[in-house]
C-alpha cells in the first residue's frame, strides 16, 4: 500500500519483499516435492550413470579408440569399467535423498528465484541499468548451466574414472562410499558452474573499466601453461587426446572472456 504522497514507505517495501519471498518459497517447495518423488529415477539414470562403462563419454572414447586403434587410457566399455558405491551409514541414503532433492531444486529454481528478486528491485533502477542487468542475468544463467553440463558430461566422469581406479597399494581394496561420491558430485558440478561464470565476471569488470583485452593478450602464454596443468590434473590418462578434450573448454572460456571486454587501445 502506498502512502498518501504516492511514495511507498519502508513497511510497504517490507510487505512487497515478504510477498516475493513467499512466492519463491512456494515455487521452491513445489519443485522440491517433484524432485523428491523423481529422485530414485534420477539417481539410477543420471547421478550414478558415470559409474557404468556404458556412460556416453566412455562409449565415445571407445568408438574413437576403435577407429584410431587405441583405447585412450581404457576409457571404454571394453575395459569393463564400473564403480560399486556402497552406503556405509544407516541414515546415509535418507539424508542423501533429502540433500540431493534440495540441491537439485535450487539449481532448477535459481533463475526463477533471481527473477522474483528482480521484480522487487527493478522499480528502483533506471532503464539503462535494467538492460544491463537483464543481459547479465540471461548470460549468467546460460553459462552456469553450460558449466554444470560440461562438468557432468566430461569432467566428473573423467575424475570418477581416475579416482576409482587409483591404487596407492595393491593390498588396499577401493570402496566408494555414497557420501564421498555425492560430495564430489555436488562440489565438482558447482565448481564447473562457477568457473563458467568467468566470462560474465570479465564482462562486468570490463564495464567498470577494471579490465581490458590487453590483460588477456599479455598473460595468454601464462594462462595456457596454467590451464594445461589444470587439465592434466583433471585428466585421468596421459594421452594427449583426453588432455585436449579437458583443456579445450577451459581455454575457450579464457578467449571468450577476452572478447567480452574492450581493447586497451584501438585495434
Amino acid at each position: 500500500m502506498a502512502s498518501s504522497g504516492g511514495e511507498m514507505t519502508f513497511w510497504d517495501h517490507l510487505d512487497d519483499l515478504r510477498g516475493v519471498l513467499v512466492r519463491i518459497a512456494v515455487v521452491y517447495i513445489a519443485v522440491a516435492v517433484g524432485c523428491f518423488i523423481a529422485m530414485p529415477w534420477i539417481f539410477d539414470n543420471v547421478i550414478m550413470a558415470p559409474c557404468s562403462g556404458s556412460f556416453p563419454l566412455y562409449e565415445l572414447f571407445n568408438r574413437i579408440g576403435g577407429a584410431l586403434g587405441s583405447t585412450f587410457g581404457d576409457l571404454s566399455t571394453e575395459a569393463g569399467f564400473s564403480v560399486n558405491v556402497v552406503s556405509l551409514e544407516l541414515t546415509s541414503q535418507f539424508f542423501i535423498h533429502m540433500s540431493a532433492t534440495c540441491w537439485l531444486a535450487l539449481v532448477v529454481c535459481f533463475p526463477v528465484i533471481i527473477y522474483f528478486l528482480w521484480t522487487f528491485i527493478s522499480p528502483a533502477l533506471y532503464e539503462h541499468e535494467k538492460r544491463g542487468i537483464r543481459t547479465a542475468f540471461l548470460f549468467g544463467n546460460i553459462m552456469f548451466y553450460l558449466g554444470v553440463a560440461v562438468g557432468y558430461a566430461l569432467v566428473f566422469p573423467l575424475a570418477v574414472r581416475f579416482l576409482a581406479d587409483y591404487r596407492l597399494s595393491s593390498s588396499i581394496q577401493a570402496i566408494v562410499s555414497l557420501d564421498s561420491y555425492m560430495d564430489n558430485f555436488f562440489t565438482l558440478l558447482l565448481m564447473m558452474g562457477l568457473v563458467f561464470e568467468l566470462p560474465l565476471l570479465a564482462w562486468l569488470l570490463g564495464k567498470m573499466g577494471l579490465l581490458t583485452r590487453g590483460f588477456f593478450t599479455r598473460y595468454r602464454r601464462h594462462a595456457i601453461v596454467v590451464l594445461l596443468i589444470v587439465a592434466a590434473l583433471i585428466t585421468p590418462t596421459g594421452d594427449p587426446f583426453t588432455l585436449f578434450i579437458v583443456f579445450l573448454p577451459i581455454y575457450a572460456l579464457w578467449e571468450g572472456s577476452a572478447l567480452l571486454v574492450k581493447p586497451s587501445s584501438p585495434e
